[in-house]
């Protein structure tokens, strides 16, 4: 099995160069460069074009926010580079959280968390899946627009395949207050309570959204719906 191709951009050099070197023994990754500065950082991602992009979110001359925002419009220009975005950082303040998935993050985790968690969210999120740490999920999922109001949807932070399918097969008015009840955290039985609707039902639009969103489960969906501009 090919090594995960993995870039890192940490300005604290005994935690970039500790990672790296745990990382590499796990005989799962390869790191093909690290970088203590955003600016740095964005050259290695557009020169190297990884699987996965780990980013501190603490740089000291861009955050990493803006640089995975620069990034991805740098990958906007460039089809052959599929590098999924990874934010590895010791802050989970709720604004933090949610402007890293609007920029384009893929996945959210702690610096806490052990070297096998940190493998595990890095094959996920080259694997597709938006992996997000048990501390800030919280975070995403009380992330609500209120039940009834129109939103403005502004699909521009996610890939281009998933745009062009929101657009051929979007979400009914219906579809869009189920979803924000998933991402506020309510149960089938709870959102079928407040629609008025069968938990049948309920179900139903539940099996569709996540069909049209592409992904596998509901915090996978409140993470697309955010970057999608779907929730507010």
């Amino acid at each position: 099995m090919s090594l995960i191709q993995v870039a890192l951009v940490e300005d604290h050099t005994l935690t970039r160069l500790g990672m790296r070197t745990a990382l590499e023994q796990t005989q799962k990754v390869k790191v093909v460069g690290d970088a203590a500065n955003a600016h740095d950082g964005l050259q290695l991602l557009q020169t190297t074009k990884p699987d996965v992009a780990i980013v501190d979110v603490g740089l000291p001359d861009m955050d990493g926010i803006e640089l995975t925002r620069k990034f991805r419009e740098f990958q906007s220009q460039t089809p052959d580079c599929k590098t999924r975005v990874l934010i590895l950082t010791l802050n989970d303040r709720e604004d933090t959280v949610l402007a890293a998935f609007t920029a384009g993050a893929d996945s959210y985790c702690m610096k806490d968390t052990s070297i096998d968690q940190l493998v595990e969210a890095i094959e996920a999120t080259y694997g597709g899946e938006n992996w997000i740490d048990s501390s800030i999920a919280r975070i995403v999922l009380k992330e609500v627009r209120p039940v009834g109001a129109k939103p403005t949807v502004a699909i521009d932070a996610i890939e281009p395949e998933y745009t062009q399918m929101l657009a051929a097969t979007p979400l009914t008015d219906r579809e869009l207050d189920v979803l924000a009840l998933i991402v506020a955290g309510h149960s089938n039985y709870d959102i079928a309570d407040k629609l008025y609707i069968t938990v049948g039902t309920v179900k139903t639009h539940v099996r569709n959204i996540l069909n049209k969103l592409c992904v596998n489960d509901r915090t996978q969906a409140a993470v697309r719906a955010l970057r999608a501009g779907l929730v507010a």
